[in-house]
């Protein structure tokens, strides 16, 4: 299929969206739908510490049994709607692609014994990692890197995958300089020219395989951008008001997947992906408060208003007070997934009434959890599509973000230090100083990207 182009927001009453419900659900052979009013949770988890070879590999089978056996039970007893179960597998089985389809098939088999015998429906979203890093990288779409995913997601299709998808990083080696110094110009480089050009050629790809093999492309997420830059704002090692810019611009990128076809549930660690449910109306996974296993944030309670299915991040295969760590939080998941499923069954009026509170709760305190409030991802959403062309959609986003936070913080919404204050007016005049040509911004940029290689991405001015 050809790329789908857009130049009006799917949801335009802000109404309409709310968690749960997307204009275009996505169906499954099993009758869960995403989306079609229901929340089910999504676990995802990974191994203990623990090296992954050839010869380790039947204590890594035995130990994604135990988890996948441990969550199918458990969603058993609490009588879970359903569920979908993410893996997201470390390098050594990306690099080695036949031993992430067995952890692929594994953990699918078991989800459909259970639901033979004991009715628990469930589905299977597989995630290699994007091992396009390193100093032995040949080339971003060529080579033993880009063989290797695409042998993951056609291996993993095959053995039982209901979804695809996968955090990309097209850019990243940029993006990680941009976020060291907290510079604006080189992050939206790093994302528009870069990622949303890698995300073009990788999603094409990703779509072919899913089309052709029976399985759905979900979608992608910013992780190593946008998130990076959450956790370091966190700690105080840069400002706020820049990772909250730097979200809505990787918005732009991970539309992108939605663009070549990914039909959705987008990523659960895409915080944008809010941006992705507004414009294409496809349903969302979601993490915040349940999230906390694997990174702390400002955003705990207001990436509940849109999500479609709600999901933990990734959680070790370790020993707890309450048994394994998956079971444990999948346990956490059911029970928010009960509760956005019992607001909208007692009223309409009930589930946008939570909505309304998981976006109160945070977002007046933190201007990165203030542009992921539904009012304002659809008034950024709704001026964001007049603008075509990837550098100037992203210039663009980056100016309505600074621009909504100034009018939260004008209008008392909004708390701001004065240091951040300082760096939204810097940053609003950054924005405003680039150059319209793309053509022209990359010959300005280009001198200062150290670590780049712009041959590996075929990049031409």
């Amino acid at each position: 299929m050809g790329k789908i182009t857009y130049h009006q927001t799917a949801y335009q009453n802000l109404d309409d969206f709310i968690y749960g419900r997307a204009i275009h659900p996505v169906a499954l052979k099993n009758g869960m739908v995403i989306g079609g009013g229901t929340v089910y949770p999504e676990i995802n988890f990974t191994l203990p510490p623990m090296l992954i070879t050839q010869e380790t590999m039947p204590e890594v089978i035995s130990n994604y049994k135990e988890i996948i056996t441990g969550i199918c039970n458990r969603a058993v007893e609490l009588e879970s709607d359903g569920f979908v179960a993410e893996i997201e597998v470390l390098p050594p089985l990306t690099f080695n692609p036949e031993w992430g389809v067995e952890v692929c098939k594994t953990v699918a088999d078991i989800i459909k014994e259970f639901e033979a015998k004991k009715g628990i429906k469930g589905a299977v979203r597989y995630t290699p990692v994007d091992i396009r890093e390193g100093k032995d990288l040949e080339h971003m779409y060529r080579g033993k890197h880009w063989d290797n995913i695409l042998k993951s997601f056609e291996g993993a299709s095959k053995a039982g995958a209901d979804f695809l998808a996968i955090e990309s990083v097209g850019g990243k080696e940029t993006h990680d300089e941009a976020i060291m110094y907290a510079d604006i110009k080189k992050s939206l480089f790093a994302l528009s020219v870069l990622g949303c050009r890698d995300m073009e050629k990788l999603w094409a790809e990703i779509v072919r395989i899913a089309d052709a093999n029976g399985s759905i492309p979900s979608g992608d997420t910013a992780c190593g951008f946008a998130n990076t830059a959450m956790v370091l704002a966190e700690r105080g090692y840069i400002p706020k008001v820049f990772s909250a810019a730097v979200r809505v611009m990787s918005a732009v990128r991970s539309l992108v997947a939605a663009e070549m076809g990914a039909k959705g549930p987008h990523k659960d660690c895409g915080y944008e992906n809010v941006y992705t449910k507004a414009i294409f109306g496809t349903p969302i996974s979601a993490e915040g408060r349940t999230a906390a296993c694997a990174h702390l944030s400002p955003i705990g309670n207001i990436a509940g208003c849109l999500a479609d299915i709600w999901s933990n991040e990734s959680i070790q295969n370790i020993k707890l007070l309450g048994g394994m760590a998956p079971t444990v939080s999948f346990e956490q998941l059911v029970y928010d997934c009960r509760l956005f499923n019992t607001a909208s069954k007692k009223s309409y009026e009930t589930a946008l009434l939570l909505r309304d509170l998981h976006a109160d709760s945070d977002s007046s305190i933190d201007p990165q959890a203030y542009i992921l409030r539904p009012d304002v991802v659809l008034d950024i959403s709704k001026a964001l599509v007049k603008t075509d062309g990837y550098y100037a959609r992203t210039r663009k986003a980056a100016e309505l973000a600074l621009s909504a936070i100034r009018k939260g913080f004008d209008d008392g919404r909004l708390k701001l230090s004065e240091k951040e204050e300082m760096w939204l007016d810097t940053y609003t005049e950054q924005i405003a100083e680039l150059p319209s040509d793309e053509k022209a911004f990359i010959e300005e940029i280009l001198p200062e990207c150290e670590k780049l290689d712009p041959a590996k991405y075929d990049l031409t001015i």
